[in-house]
């Protein structure tokens, strides 16, 4: 008994020793590194995104002005044509006979009017020497205006031919990108036939998007204009304008576009104001019909707070952040946060202050009150985005 007793006391003993031994090494274990960023503090552009549509910066349909049956078709689908160029022709057979008939209805009334200017220049030497009466003298007369209206309403009447027999052939009004043909050799085209569009020619080296605002966004913004016409905005450059459009890929299009106008009234329907933007296409990239996001810079925040996403816990709608004070304590700390920024960052609009060191790295490693050291990491705006 008394030798288990001893046992016991020196088991006791040694696990005495040990845990102090632990304790004394844990606490002489230097602090674990943790990296950490500065709140970035700069002029913030707040960017919205709307969803839209392209157009060419003219899109022209090609209908036939008279009816009759297509003859021919001039042009390859897809391909660009030039202004002036011909497109399609109907047939002229029809056109052709109205010319004649127009033709023939002019000499006609020419070969009257010769006729009665004649008479008239033999019934009025008469008529100065009263050798026939003032009526037959009127008669003449107004049967020489009457050629006259005729050989005007002939010349009329041939000049509309002309043109109904021109409107046969259809040429390109403008230089762009041609479409597919909705209708083919042999189809009846025209009027008639409930104005059936050929095709389609759009010039596409400036690209249309028209876009929608919702109302209440649109008075915001349209106040916010008319309080202050520059904002809180940065001074920009003319070549910088402002809008972005991204591609239904994800990407962004090189070019930055411009409003071009805003529609004169709401939509009563959808509560939306119409829009549009243009953008430059010098590689005719884009083409009408296209879905895209147009970002727009609608207001900038001065000096505004920003921190990378990753750093910022989310819990039931409540954000938090590790601060590291100088003391080189870990901080729990809540903070308030606006939109995103880049797609990399937040705004953060209450909790932290310039300057402040944030955990990037780490999160689930640190706790409230814990020293740690801290290794900042230089990070760009720019970075964040890769």
């Amino acid at each position: 008994m008394k030798n288990m007793f001893i046992v016991v006391a020196f088991v006791m003993m040694l696990s005495i020793l040990f845990t102090g031994c632990k304790e004394q090494a844990a606490s002489q274990m230097p602090p674990p590194n943790v990296q950490v960023v500065h709140v970035i503090q700069q002029d913030i552009d707040v960017m919205e995104e709307f969803v839209g549509q392209t157009y060419g910066l003219f899109d022209i349909a090609i209908q036939a002005r008279v009816d009759g049956f297509l003859e021919g078709i001039h042009f390859e689908e897809g391909r660009r044509v030039n202004k002036g160029q011909l497109l399609y022709t109907i047939d002229p057979q029809p056109f052709e006979a109205k010319v004649a008939q127009a033709m023939g209805r002019l000499a006609e009334s020419n070969t009257m009017l010769v006729k009665s200017e004649n008479d008239l220049g033999r019934i009025k030497p008469l008529a100065d020497i009263n050798a026939v009466s003032k009526s037959d003298l009127d008669a003449a007369i107004a049967q020489r205006d009457a050629a006259i209206a005729s050989v005007d309403a002939s010349e009329a009447s041939l000049s509309s031919a002309k043109i109904e027999l021109g409107y046969t052939r259809v040429y390109s009004p403008i230089n762009g990108i041609i479409g597919k043909t909705e209708a083919y050799p042999g189809d009846y085209v025209g009027r008639g036939m409930g104005d059936v569009v050929l095709n389609e020619v759009s010039r596409i080296d400036t690209i249309l998007v028209n876009f929608h605002l919702p109302e209440e966004q649109y008075l915001e913004i349209a106040s916010t204009f008319l309080t202050d016409p520059k904002p809180r905005r940065k001074e920009r450059s003319e070549e910088d304008k402002g809008l972005t459009l991204i591609l239904a890929d994800g990407t962004v299009y090189p070019h930055e576009g411009r409003i071009e106008f805003v529609n004169r009234q709401v939509n009563p329907t959808t509560g939306t104001i119409l829009l549009q933007a243009s953008f430059p296409n010098p590689d005719e990239l884009l083409r009408p019909g296209l879905f895209a996001k147009v970002r727009a810079i609608i207001d900038v925040i001065p000096q505004g707070l920003l921190i990378p996403q990753r750093c910022v816990q989310e819990m039931q709608g409540s954000y938090n952040v590790f601060v590291v004070n100088d003391q080189d304590e870990v901080e729990f700390r809540d903070i308030k946060v606006g939109s995103a920024y880049k797609t990399s960052y937040l705004v953060v609009t209450s909790g932290l202050e310039p300057g402040d060191r944030i955990v990037y790295e780490g999160l689930q490693k640190v706790k409230s009150g814990a020293k740690v050291n801290p290794v900042l990491k230089e990070i760009s705006i720019s970075e964040s985005e890769n």
